[in-house]
């Protein structure tokens, strides 16, 4: 498939996956990958970690896009920033700022479950929207949090449609749900490990999704595959290398039969992506991950 292709099929990339994946570090590559092929990219960050910022070189986000290589911006969503921002295009911005310095933000989110994540998402609704037809953006990678709260997080608009029957809040909910639902706005990219909990969740967050968000689903990334060493089967007297060729080949074969798995238990198109033997990853460690990502796609 041509990778062009692959990142234009939809503005926005929801990247989600179980804690400990690799889900930022994905994200982080598939910036790169689409800015590589001349693509304008934005990562949205949500957790407030910046893992992406750091892993390609930056300390910190706010809440204003950041450069962080040639052709990748990010910045950090949250949701008192997404609020003020709302009601100051509506001409309430010093009403706003009482709300957030006040805490009622917080009783508000107490009352009506979703209300956090409805911001979030509608500022990344309008980045979207803006991005689309002001040729700003040609991709936004949102890196979302971990899997059970990402579920939570894509509900929310469907939760308030239902809770709420009039009013800016429901209209907010109405155009996100709409975004989310359209596959050439919007879809999900999972990432899993070839481990058995990661797979079994990942599965589970898929059909959960697809049932009740109705988004699309992107290819699988399966992350931090361990491929064979040539000549590794080689007859050695030294025990300390038939020892470590000996758990390679195990667990190159346990990775398999997960992978096997999964394929049963979720019949998408899948991204493999290799295990990258470092203590620590940065840019170049990202930079490997990107090119290894191309070429899966260019193989799909």
């Amino acid at each position: 498939m041509d990778p062009a292709k692959f990142f234009a099929a939809s503005r926005v990339h929801i990247v989600a996956g179980k804690g400990g994946v690799g889900k930022t570090s994905v994200t982080a590559a598939a910036a790169m990958a689409a800015a590589r092929l001349g693509l304008k990219v934005l990562i949205v960050d949500i957790d407030g970690k910046f893992g992406t910022a750091k892993l390609l070189g930056a300390e910190a986000l706010t809440y204003a896009p950041t450069e962080l290589a040639p052709g990748v911006d990010a910045r950090h969503l949250a949701a008192d920033d997404s609020l003020l921002d709302y009601l100051a295009e509506h001409g309430m911005g010093r009403i706003g700022r009482r709300l957030v310095s006040t805490g009622v933000l917080d009783v508000v989110s107490t009352a009506i479950p979703g209300i956090k994540d409805i911001l979030v998402l509608g500022k990344i609704k309008q980045i979207e929207r803006d991005a689309h037809e002001n040729n700003t953006y040609d991709v936004i990678f949102v890196d979302a949090p971990a899997a059970g709260h990402a579920i939570t997080f894509l509900r929310s608009a469907a939760g308030l449609l239902g809770a709420v029957a009039a009013g800016p809040i429901r209209q907010q909910a109405t155009d996100v749900a709409a975004m989310l639902a359209d596959g050439d706005r919007c879809q999900v990219m999972i990432v899993t490990l070839p481990e058995e909990t990661p797979v079994n969740e990942a599965a589970e967050t898929a059909y959960a999704l697809e049932e009740t968000v109705g988004v699309k689903l992107a290819p699988l990334v399966v992350n931090g595959i361990i491929s064979p060493i040539a000549g590794l089967d080689a007859a050695t007297t030294n025990e300390t290398l038939s020892a470590a060729a000996d758990f390679r080949r195990g667990r190159i074969a346990e990775q398999q039969t997960h992978i096997g798995r999964l394929a049963v238990a979720l019949p998408l198109p899948t991204l493999t992506l290799p295990f990258i033997f470092s203590a620590a990853l940065e840019r170049a460690e990202i930079a490997q991950l990107a090119d290894a990502l191309l070429e899966s796609i260019a193989n799909l």
